[in-house]
């Protein structure tokens, strides 16, 4: 949360808010269920148990709540359908799927102000993704993609989004800035 504070001041957002999401009551991925171990063997094929189910799809229902409130034509995100972890709600297919639904459900989109999802990393490969970071003024140590980062933000090194980021910046010839954990 840290880090997310700290990326929309330094990117100049207006607001920054917050809400306590617990999705552990339903378990059901490394990342909700403590009877779950987050994988540390490397990216294997299939969809990993780091899938969190419908977790796109509660956020981004929850962003476009707020669009609507604030009368905003655009929701962007994060999601990247390559170099990923093969996660069915980074797909270009099921955000285009959310958009239609999204101007289907709200009143904003009844009165003719459509709502567009934007993910504009979601055709980069994790070195583009780093390049346009650095590009943007964005340091990537001041952002966290680990499912297991410690009290203090410091990622494990060692997780599937750990390889795959330590992957994108060896493949874009940047040295790696992310604060891992000491090992």
């Amino acid at each position: 949360m840290d880090a997310a504070r700290r990326v929309a001041e330094r990117l100049g957002a207006t607001e920054h808010r917050t809400i306590k999401l617990d999705l552990t009551p339903f378990g059901g991925s490394a990342l909700t269920d403590r009877n779950i171990d987050v994988p540390v063997g490397g990216v294997k094929e299939g969809i990993p148990v780091t899938y969190v189910p419908a977790r796109n799809t509660i956020l981004l229902s929850l962003a476009l709540a707020w669009a609507e409130v604030l009368g905003a034509r655009y929701i962007f995100l994060g999601a990247n359908a390559v170099d990923y972890s093969g996660y069915p709600d980074c797909r270009p297919e099921y955000l285009h799927a959310f958009e239609k639904m999204a101007n289907l459900a709200t009143r904003a989109a009844v009165e003719g102000h459509h709502i567009e999802i934007r993910a504009p990393l979601i055709d980069l490969p994790k070195a583009g993704i780093v390049k346009l970071a650095l590009e943007l003024g964005v340091e990537p140590a001041q952002t966290v993609t680990c499912y297991q980062p410690d009290a203090d933000g410091l990622a494990c090194g060692v997780c599937d989004a750990c390889r795959i980021r330590k992957a994108g910046f060896e493949a874009a010839g940047v040295a790696d800035t992310t604060r891992y954990q000491p090992r």
